[in-house]
């Protein structure tokens, strides 16, 4: 396939495309004329290379974990790292479950105002 073809199946650019060759996560064979063509097993890489990034994580990351997705097998030190950045991200979701609970409060006394208060008191 070529390339404007396994992104518009991926529902990716083609700049996208081009980025993921850059990145090496995504191989083309270069043929007469210098096109890129693609192997029928594209459009699925690229719908997982998709859903890798949308998980956070960073094109090094993708590369390595690209290979256990072919073979189903996860190195141990990898397996490590996800579940590191997972509970990275959990800190973070409670950070801003906090940041949300205090910017709620503000918007509370911010549409009712206490009359006797004329600054909030914290």
């Amino acid at each position: 396939m070529r390339i404007g073809e396994v992104a518009a199946k991926a529902g990716v650019s083609v700049r996208a495309m081009r980025y993921y060759e850059q990145q090496n996560l995504l191989q083309a064979d270069c043929r007469l004329g210098g096109q890129r063509h693609y192997a029928d097993t594209a459009v699925g890489r690229v719908r997982m290379i998709q859903h890798l990034y949308a998980a956070g994580l960073s094109s090094s990351t993708i590369r390595e974990v690209l290979p256990c997705v072919d073979t189903g097998e996860v190195p141990p030190e990898l397996l490590d790292r996800l579940t590191a950045e997972r509970t990275h991200i959990d800190q973070r979701i409670t950070e801003l479950l906090a940041v949300r609970a205090r910017l709620d409060e503000v918007i509370a006394a911010a549409r009712n105002p206490d009359p006797e208060c004329h600054h909030m008191q914290y």
